[in-house]
């Protein structure tokens, strides 16, 4: 009996004994990784900032999206970084306990983080490209009936096209874009079915030839729009060279009076009789 007890005692304290380090492992991986996560995450926030990544993203459509937010796109992209070294901190970590399913878990949700934030990424490029964009378009034939449309179509098209390509980075471009695609074609497919074979033709025949016929019409007006477009641009430029020169020169002059008068003032004091 008493045997049996001391051999039970001795694995109990076996077990304690092999368990103790690793747990020990764990925190010590965990303080680490908490360390480095906080440390990166400012250092992201911080170089985001200074490379202007907000600024790229409030010209797009998401900075409407985030203006309610109190964080901005760098904090989230920050935050993404902090969260990722956390769950690859905690990966090390539950692997100083062997295999366990939490491990696998864990390997996973970081090996999709990295995609996660090059999607984000990709759609905030398009963002600030399709903004750029609708500017210039919008700025070109801003004088024309049909500019803002064109300009609408083309931002949403260049989004639409970042947003493809950000499903496509995380995996899911298949599974989401393939049926609103053929979604989209079956009722392109139906219009033309519809419109072609049916009583549509000779609407659609008159409405082509008066959009064909106003474009026509206003495509000296959409030249002479962008010409004038340019020139504003090109004096804008000229007047604030000018401006800066005219500066310049301003406090160059003042600056040369105030030297002569400090200059002097000490020699005519010289000059001065002494005052009984």
């Amino acid at each position: 009996m008493l045997d049996s007890l001391m051999a039970a005692l001795r694995d109990g304290m076996s077990v304690v004994a092999t368990f103790v380090p690793k747990l020990l492992l764990f925190l010590v991986i965990l303080l680490i990784g908490w360390l480095i996560a906080k440390a990166l995450r400012k250092v992201t926030n911080a170089v985001l900032e200074r490379v202007g990544f907000d600024r790229a993203v409030e010209r797009g459509g998401i900075g409407q999206a985030l203006a309610r937010s109190k964080y901005d796109a760098s904090d989230l992209i920050a935050m993404l970084v902090y969260y990722a070294v956390l769950l690859l901190t905690l990966q090390l970590a539950f692997g100083a306990f062997g295999d366990n399913p939490i491990s696998a878990l864990l390997a996973g949700i970081v090996a999709f983080l990295p995609k996660l934030a090059v999607a984000i990424v990709i759609v905030v490029v398009a963002s600030a490209i399709a903004s750029a964009v609708k500017d210039l378009i919008s700025g070109a034939l801003g004088g024309l009936s049909y500019g803002r449309m064109v300009a609408t179509v083309a931002s949403v098209f260049i989004i639409g096209l970042g947003v493809i390509a950000a499903l496509s980075q995380i995996g899911v471009a298949i599974a989401v874009t393939l049926p609103v695609l053929v979604t989209v074609l079956a009722t392109i497919g139906g219009i033309l079915v519809v419109g072609v074979g049916g009583g549509l033709i000779r609407p659609m025949q008159q409405r082509w030839e008066r959009w064909l016929s106003r474009a026509e019409e206003e495509a000296p007006q959409a030249k002479a729009h962008a010409e004038a477009y340019q020139r504003g641009h090109e004096d804008a430029g000229r007047h604030a060279t000018a401006a800066t020169g005219t500066t310049t020169g301003t406090a160059t002059g003042a600056a040369a009076p105030a030297e002569q008068v400090g200059a002097g003032t000490p020699t005519q004091r010289a000059q001065e009789p002494p005052r009984s």
